[in-house]
């Protein structure tokens, strides 16, 4: 028996009478294919089976001799060595814990063409920033092919039929992204036979993240807050700050959430998961009461998350850290820019452009603003100058979210960090404060948890 593998268009293509497992037979090539992603099964079932076989598939691009030292914490050290045990899998690792360094690190040993995905452009410039090698680039902006080559997730997808083949090491950052039905493209097509994922939060509320381990490798090494605070990272306090509602808002908010439960009571819904919810909010195709429910489900939300009250204790705690770096964040945009008006704090959202965002940034690192306050735009991919303090006015159920807001207070530092929690009373925020800080705790738990009432 023989086989003859080349790759083609993100596949395996297979020709010769050798029967190969994960290969279905291509009526139009007249040849037998697999994903890209099989290669390295296929090459070990081969090998194993002392089939002949002649392997055309990979054309790495010519690769230097990497010679950089990169001084390792000891987890970090460890994470390597679990990742190199099989050259595949995912590190699990907190917002400023130095995921980057792993991945340098397993990059210079292997010392193989490495093409390094991230999420945005942001990402994109601080990983050539802190490769200390001569690398390329793939983005809207540039195509430019190197022996390390960094990617947004969208031009790999775009790229990854031409180029699945030049690269033996791919690593993606913030991993989590990667299970999304476009995205997985990007794996399936690659033949890469090694693949490192990073991130700080792994599981997603839909569950897609059960497609890792096939695409990049499942959990190899993982650590959370708790176990690195006090150590490498600040000690910190989450304190939760219950502040009520006022009478008039108290109101609209029980009137809101009435019809929102009568109508799910009345089509014998039972909402346990974000998947149920979404089931909701499909029906509102067909189901007039269902628009009807939903509507009145945002408003009563807004409530909560935009309480007279929480602004008045936001005062207190500003008034209260006047001498360190806070940062703000809310849920939505209109909360940004009402806080940014009342109290003179520069704001950053989406809208808000790239040169006033760095010029921001710049300001609240050297000290000129005390405090900034944004929506989503600082949870990933903005790299964040340290500060201690963080004010969670508002935000979703998710741990994801929550840890890497977490992860803007906790850096390698000597003081400690502080992280509030508005929460409306009465509301179901306290529900979604409670989900999504559920997932926070490591193997040591070294976090004080405080519970305190705000002025009414």
């Amino acid at each position: 028996m023989f086989a003859k593998l080349s790759f083609d268009r993100g596949t395996i293509k297979i020709e010769g009478d050798a029967h190969i497992p994960h290969a279905e037979f291509d009526e139009r090539g007249g040849c037998y294919r697999a994903l890209a992603r099989k290669y390295r099964e296929i090459i070990s079932y081969l090998n194993l089976s002392d089939i002949e076989y002649e392997d055309d598939v990979l054309e790495p691009i010519p690769c230097p001799f990497f010679d950089a030292e990169f001084e390792l914490r000891e987890y970090q050290e460890e994470a390597v060595e679990r990742w190199m045990e099989d050259r595949k899998g995912t590190v699990v690792l907190p917002t400023g814990s130095g995921k980057t360094h792993v991945a340098l690190e397993i990059i210079k040993e292997l010392n193989v063409a490495t093409l390094v995905v991230v999420p945005t452009l942001e990402l994109l410039d601080q990983w050539k920033e802190k490769i200390p090698f001569d690398c390329g680039e793939l983005s809207g902006r540039e195509k430019d092919l190197r022996a390390i080559t960094v990617s947004t997730y969208d031009s790999a997808y775009i790229n990854i039929e031409q180029i699945g083949n030049r690269f033996l090491l791919i690593v993606f950052d913030e991993v989590h992204h990667l299970p999304s039905e476009s995205y997985r493209n990007i794996a399936e097509m690659s033949a890469a036979p090694y693949r490192l994922g990073l991130t700080a939060t792994y599981e997603r509320e839909d569950g897609l993240h059960r497609f890792l381990p096939d695409l990049v490798g499942g959990k190899i090494f993982e650590l959370r807050a708790d176990d690195l605070a006090g150590v490498h990272l600040a000690n910190y306090v989450l304190k939760r700050i219950s502040v009520p509602l006022t009478p008039e808002e108290t109101k609209i908010y029980d009137e809101n959430i009435y019809v929102f439960k009568n109508y799910i009571s009345s089509r014998n819904i039972i909402l346990k998961s974000p998947e149920d919810f979404r089931k909701v909010v499909m029906r509102t195709g067909f189901d007039e009461r269902a628009y009807e429910a939903l509507r009145a489900w945002d408003t009563a939300r807004k409530i909560a998350f935009n309480s007279r009250n929480k602004l008045k204790k936001l005062r207190d705690l500003l008034e209260k850290h006047k001498g360190d770096r806070i940062i703000i964040f809310t849920r939505h945009n209109d909360l940004v820019y009402r806080i940014s008006r009342l109290f003179l704090i520069p704001a950053i959202t989406y809208k808000t452009k790239k040169e006033e965002r760095k010029e921001i940034l710049a300001g609240f690192k050297k000290g000129r603003y005390k405090a900034v306050v944004s929506s989503q735009v600082l949870d990933e991919g903005v790299d964040v100058p340290d500060a201690n303090v963080g004010i969670i006015m508002s935000g979703s159920g998710s741990a994801r979210e929550f840890i890497q807001r977490l992860g803007r207070v906790l850096r390698p530092k000597k003081e400690n960090a502080m992280l509030y929690e508005l929460v409306s009373v009465d509301t179901s925020e306290i529900y979604t404060s409670r989900r999504r800080s559920s997932k926070l705790k490591g193997k040591s738990s070294k976090k004080v948890d405080h519970a305190s009432k705000g002025a009414s």
